[in-house]
């Protein structure tokens, strides 16, 4: 049965653009891949992982939005686990082996990430906006009206996600007896099969969250300036300010290749030597994108109620050592300060004797 899912839907003209197309060619791409999704997958799985218990069990919340950043942390855990697979796939020079419908939703869950990363990103800036300008608005929004939203978020990405991994297969084959997961596609399934999830992506997914965000920032700079002294709206800045930073450095570059790509793809764009270079940029930015679930955690240290979180247990430690210390000393210094005033006390009895 695998052998005939590896065929199904596969047609002629499938594999002869395929055939064309792995002449675009980045011999640096599977040591590039290789190495920053193994980085992404440590350092991505010990902090959201991390990032998932202390925000679920340790950290004292003053604000709803942490909502947000639960499961902005269980996204980023999803797509840290399939790392390993694309580890394999580029470390076999761009070679899948583990089946169709691991590709399906591997490649999914890949770009679920992505899109989901962002809207939770535009929540947050939405309610540091709605704090920051509307106050009395904002202390009426309660925890279940967060669990909706993220309720969602949530369903329909995977509204989106569910007909493209049931609709067919989402592998090619090419030339060299190799397998291409999720890429490499006809140009008839990139004009037909693609495009809508290509230009919804773009348009819903990344150009609409970000103009929201790019609203929000200056807005609530403003209001925040006419403010002194306000530890909660400096954090609030500090939240849009974390969040431009990571869309920037990830987001807005992936998405700009991907746009060229497409066009590429749909043969909008055909000049040879532009489209080896459309294709050697989308690689990296494939690549740039993954931190930005290693850069994530930034972005729950400082929207938490307390910045303790981030080695919780070692400051639990050392503050009780601290308090004693403090309750020692503070001991020390009030049996001084008594004997100081009994001889004070007694000095001025003397003398008025």
């Amino acid at each position: 049965m695998a052998d005939i899912s590896w065929t199904e839907g596969v047609s002629t003209e499938t594999v002869a653009n395929a055939s064309s197309e792995f002449s675009l060619e980045a011999d640096f791409q599977y040591s590039l891949f290789t190495v920053i999704y193994s980085i992404v997958f440590v350092l991505g799985l010990v902090e959201n992982v991390l990032a998932l218990y202390l925000l679920s069990c340790k950290v004292k919340h003053t604000s709803h939005s942490y909502v947000y950043l639960i499961n902005l942390a269980l996204a980023d855990t999803l797509f840290v686990c399939v790392l390993p697979f694309k580890i394999h796939y580029h470390l076999n020079r761009n070679n899948w082996i583990f089946g169709d419908m691991a590709c399906r939703i591997t490649g999914t869950l890949y770009y679920i990430n992505i899109y989901l990363s962002i809207a939770f990103f535009t929540c947050i800036c939405v309610d540091r906006y709605i704090a920051v300008l509307h106050p009395f608005t904002y202390i009426q929004i309660k925890v279940i009206h967060y669990v909706m939203v993220v309720t969602i978020l949530w369903v329909v990405a995977l509204s989106v996600v569910v007909p493209l991994i049931l609709g067919g297969p989402l592998h090619n084959s090419g030339v060299r007896n190799m397998t291409a997961c999720f890429e490499n596609f006809a140009t008839r399934s990139w004009t037909y099969r693609m495009a809508p999830y290509n230009i919804l992506a773009l348009v819903f997914g990344f150009v609409i969250p970000f103009s929201i965000i790019l609203i929000s920032y200056p807005l609530i700079a403003k209001r925040i300036s006419q403010i002194k002294h306000s530890i909660r709206k400096r954090k609030a800045l500090s939240t849009i300010y974390i969040i431009l930073v990571i869309c920037i450095l990830c987001f807005l570059p992936y998405h700009l290749t991907h746009l060229l790509h497409f066009l590429m793809r749909i043969q909008v764009i055909q000049n040879e030597s532009f489209t080896s270079l459309i294709y050697k940029m989308r690689r990296v930015t494939l690549a740039l994108v993954s931190f930005n679930c290693c850069l994530n955690p930034l972005l729950y240290y400082f929207t938490s109620s307390s910045k303790r979180w981030y080695f919780n247990f070692k400051l639990r430690f050392r503050s009780k050592m601290v308090y004693t210390i403090c309750d020692q000393k503070c001991g020390e210094s009030s049996y001084v300060y008594k004997l100081q005033q009994r001889h004070g006390n007694k000095k001025d009895r003397d003398g008025i004797n």
